[in-house]
């Protein structure tokens, strides 16, 4: 008998899993493929910039772990591909932990996967973030895409960047380019947790992320790390002639810090992430402003 898991990665603290809106992509349909070649029945998930979570379904914890496992060697041989990155995601830890099947813990566990997005102040609500479940449940539209079986092999092969001979051909690519979720997650399975689209807003408001985010607002990120990152070159240009964040010297680093906190109202946490620093490294720039 398969049961629940809630699976956890790291938040990596010196750089990012998903860099711009391809990587994004490319995560959901790495989702989709290791799910459909693992042991594994995906309940829900969400792609964060820096880290990720599930909850599954599987026999054991073993089958668990392969399935990230799995997931983050597909990914990370995308970025050697794109960045020529080695080994970016080996020291990433994974954190598997049983979910009861009592006392509510796995809508309690459900809940706090969705609501990572709204406590990250990236959204008001997890239907609005795309990377991830959010929009699947109690949804009475039908999916719209294009069937596997509608496009060629090179075509599959160029746009899933994977061979994709054992996946369903039935199976949907929306307008945005990757496999749509419904394909692969237990829906119904979600929803008969919760029971009603009422039952599971409450959750999702009374969830601990979606606590910190009430007692922790201040503090977090106004825009989202994908944003920084993109405007990080131009910026060390109009201030310093230099196109590198690693190019700057400490002066010119700490002025660069201070100049993101002002203008994204960035913490430490995620300026670290976008130039790439340790936290203690950030954390000494900014004491230096």
């Amino acid at each position: 008998m398969r049961k629940l898991w809630l699976i956890t990665t790291e938040h990596l603290k010196a750089g990012l899993w998903f860099r711009d809106e391809e990587d994004y992509k490319v995560g959901m349909n790495f989702v989709a493929i290791q799910a459909h070649a693992s042991r594994v029945v995906v309940l829900s998930f969400t792609l964060m910039s820096n880290h990720v979570h599930f909850v599954v379904k599987a026999e054991s914890k073993k089958d668990a772990e392969a399935f990230i496992e799995g997931f983050k060697h597909r990914y990370s041989l995308y970025l050697r591909r794109k960045y020529g990155v080695k080994e970016f995601l080996r020291g990433n830890g994974v954190k598997i932990d049983f979910i009861s099947p009592y006392d509510e813990d796995p809508e309690k566990a459900i809940a706090y996967v969705e609501m990572n997005c709204v406590a990250a102040n990236i959204c008001s609500y997890p239907s609005q973030y795309p990377w991830g479940t959010g929009c699947l449940f109690f949804d009475q539209r039908k999916p719209d895409g294009r069937p596997l079986e509608s496009f060629s092999k090179r075509a599959c092969k160029r746009l899933l960047h994977t061979d994709v001979e054992s996946l369903p051909d039935n199976w949907l690519i929306g307008a945005d380019g990757y496999i749509l979720p419904q394909n692969y997650v237990d829906v119904e399975a979600v929803q008969a947790f919760f029971r009603t689209p009422q039952r599971m807003n409450w959750f999702l408001t009374n969830s601990s992320k979606a606590k910190k985010r009430l007692e922790a607002d201040d503090n977090l990120p106004a825009f989202r790390d994908q944003v920084i990152l993109a405007a990080v070159p131009d910026l060390c240009q109009s201030l310093f002639g230099k196109r590198k964040f690693s190019q700057l010297t400490r002066d010119e680093q700490v002025e660069f810090v201070r100049q993101l906190h002002f203008r994204f109202s960035a913490h430490v946490n995620q300026i670290a992430r976008v130039c790439g620093l340790t936290y203690e490294q950030a954390a000494r720039l900014m004491d230096s402003v």
